[in-house]
């Protein structure tokens, strides 16, 4: 609202990548088709927080799409608690955080006889100039709350 008063625009993004962008953007769609998804998202080893924005962002997108919750699969008996990773919506998230990494997601979309699996590698920092560029060009443009980097990439789910 204070975005609109001041006649000025803003941009809440979960990821600046445009492959990142894309990816959220295509596991959106995904989520309407398969039956159940999960997520696992690897950075580096100084990344304080777990999990990482894009994921939590991930999850809620593909519960939102869908309407409901996704169907967790009971575990009978766990050997080690937490094995399956955090949960929101039904959407199991999954974080690694190993030296070697900067950041990279996957999300695995699985039903009856089939697995669909959506990528990202950000390889360096530079994967997020693109994005950073394109929202400097277009916010300035907008009035109000820009939601993620893919409505500014003019895509639609």
């Amino acid at each position: 609202q204070a975005l609109r008063k001041a006649n000025r625009g803003g941009l809440w993004a979960a990821n600046f990548a445009i492959g990142g962008a894309l990816m959220m953007h295509f596991a959106r769609i995904a989520a309407r088709f398969m039956d159940a998804a999960e997520v696992i998202e690897l950075h580096h080893d100084k990344k304080v927080d777990a999990p990482s924005g894009t994921a939590v962002q991930t999850a809620r997108d593909i519960r939102a799409a869908r309407g409901t919750d996704l169907p967790d699969p009971r575990v009978e008996r766990w050997t080690l608690e937490g094995a399956r990773g955090a949960v929101d919506g039904g959407v199991r998230i999954h974080s690694v955080r190993l030296p070697g990494f900067n950041a990279h997601q996957e999300v695995l979309f699985g039903s009856l006889g089939q697995v669909l699996s959506i990528r990202h590698d950000a390889l360096g920092r530079e994967a997020y100039l693109p994005g950073v560029a394109l929202a400097v060009r277009e916010v300035p443009k907008r009035v109000g709350l820009v939601r993620g980097l893919d409505t500014l990439m003019g895509l639609e789910s």
